[in-house]
């Protein structure tokens, strides 16, 4: 485990970032402009060495990471590889590292329009075409298989969410206030858990700064 670290005002932690960087001058954060301003610092966290994270750990254990030392947290398609019962674990790691104005902005598979493909009989079938090549419903809900037949179980699926479940387990868990969207041609939900009770209006703001 990494040596606790002394951190600057505006850092964001990517959790389960993998070999991804968001940092403005790599191209990657266009997609992501809420964390693209060259006022925030990129904190990477991630379970597997391999991809090289600034603190290396788990999301249900990010002991290296002091207290209330993150303005943000960004989570992408990484809270499916958790076991249920891990969830809430994971969120209140994510609870004690923010600042009392902190914000979490999270994107994971929306099993509802993936469902939709298995009900239409396309397990297997290509739903789209990533970065790492062809996408099913079947690696959307258990993991990506290419990869975890390379031996990188890391990239196994135990859990997973619709908007509903996805908003009402971030509310059990504690944030004041969230704001959730469904992505359904891209399969994806994004949501939106701020630590304080800020106004609608506020709410509106970051998700149009956050949400692709």
């Amino acid at each position: 485990m990494s040596e606790r670290l002394s951190l600057p005002e505006k850092t964001f932690l990517h959790v389960g970032c993998g070999p991804l960087r968001l940092d403005p001058l790599t191209g990657h954060a266009q997609r992501f402009k809420g964390f693209s301003a060259s006022q925030w610092r990129e904190l990477r966290l991630d379970i597997d060495p391999q991809v090289a994270p600034d603190v290396l750990g788990s999301m249900t254990d990010m002991a290296s990471v002091p207290d209330g030392s993150m303005d943000a947290i960004y989570s992408s398609h990484n809270i499916e590889h958790l076991y249920p019962h891990e969830v809430p674990q994971a969120l209140a790691e994510f609870k004690r590292v923010l600042r009392s104005d902190g914000i979490v902005v999270m994107t994971c598979p929306d099993l509802q329009s993936v469902c939709a493909q298995v009900a239409d009989d396309k397990l297997t079938e290509t739903a789209y075409v990533s970065a790492a090549g062809p996408i099913s419903p079947l690696d959307i809900l258990y993991g990506l298989r290419p990869a975890m037949a390379a031996g990188n179980l890391f990239m196994s699926h135990r859990c997973g969410f619709t908007l509903k479940v996805l908003l009402g387990t971030l509310q059990d868990a504690g944030f004041l206030k969230v704001l959730g969207r469904r992505r359904p041609k891209q399969f994806e939900l994004w949501a939106l858990a701020c630590m304080a009770d800020i106004d609608d209006a506020r709410l509106k703001e970051l998700a149009w700064e956050f949400f692709p």
